[in-house]
């Protein structure tokens, strides 16, 4: 009786230990299926999902993942393409655009040398109002497909943040006159220095600036803080929380902006992460907070 006792425990403990050799192969797998897979997403790469276990049921769950990788690489490869094509598409069409309109120009200020009645002369107006929009407009897209074509040519050096910020302000300093703002700045005495692309920092700050000309209720407050964050704000009755929402959309425009081409914060927003930066809108009590912040380089 004993024996056979002894037999069954031995059965039992040998059973145990498979099992627990079963356990720690299956977790082995998983742990290497989950760092394969998060690998496969990070990279463009051909290369599968491969776990040195032999368990078909793990190996199973590898091959459909695998399935799935493939299906995702295909799109990925895909949309890269029609993304790349667009960029392009976009780039030449604003670029064919500015001689038929250099053209129209040129024609609008003959037409205008001309005796005309006074009804002629508002259309003539009608008409070059609508060009300068259209102009301003393919501007806009030439520069906004360079910047997207551009974003491995990111020029990263030592940047003082507070230099750039300065300038930037003191070149709007007419324009701010003109709409009665005097911004209030705050700055700390300490440079703030972080590894930057200087012309579009510059070409950032311009588009939120001007982005305060046009919603601004006739204040404007900057600050820059040692952390590396800049808020712009400014009263703007004339927006809400919805509008604020999708104010980095490229073409959203504002009803009130009309002469606005809907790029200039999409463009910022482009420009701040390809310098690994964030950058976000909020809107509370009736005010529009904008932040850029660039972390320190570890």
């Amino acid at each position: 009786m004993v024996y056979w006792l002894w037999a069954f425990v031995g059965i039992l403990a040998a059973f145990v230990v498979v099992l627990l050799m079963k356990i720690h192969m299956m977790q082995k797998a998983a742990r290497e299926i989950e760092a394969a897979f998060a690998d496969r997403l990070m990279t463009d790469t051909n290369t599968l999902i491969a776990i040195s276990g032999s368990d078909r049921y793990m190996r199973h769950l590898a091959n459909a993942i695998n399935r799935q990788l493939r299906f995702l690489r295909e799109k990925r490869h895909r949309f890269q393409q029609g993304d790349a094509e667009l960029k392009n598409a976009v780039t030449n069409i604003s670029h064919d655009l500015r001689t038929p309109l250099t053209a129209v120009f040129g024609y609008l200020d003959l037409l205008e040398q001309e005796e005309k009645s006074e009804a002629v002369e508002r259309y003539i107006a009608i008409i070059r109002n609508r060009c300068e929009m259209l102009k301003q407009l393919t501007e806009e897209l030439f520069r906004y497909s360079v910047i997207l074509a551009r974003e491995n040519d990111i020029r990263r050096e030592p940047v003082v943040i507070n230099n750039v910020l300065e300038e930037s302000i003191a070149a709007f300093y007419t324009a701010l006159k003109e709409r009665n703002i005097a911004p209030a700045i705050q700055m700390p005495e300490e440079k703030i220095t972080r590894l930057l692309d200087t012309s579009a920092l510059s070409r950032v700050f311009s588009n939120l600036l001007q982005n305060a000309l046009k919603y601004s209720d006739g204040d404007l407050e900057v600050t820059l803080s040692e952390s590396g964050e800049i808020v712009f704000a400014n009263t703007a009755s004339r927006l809400n929380e919805i509008e604020v929402g999708r104010l980095f959309d490229r073409f959203f425009t504002v009803e009130d902006a009309r002469k606005s081409t809907g790029l200039g914060l999409a463009i910022s927003k482009t420009l701040v992460e390809q310098m690994n930066g964030s950058i976000s809108a909020g809107y509370e009590n009736g005010r529009l907070s904008i932040r850029i912040f660039f972390a320190g380089d570890k």
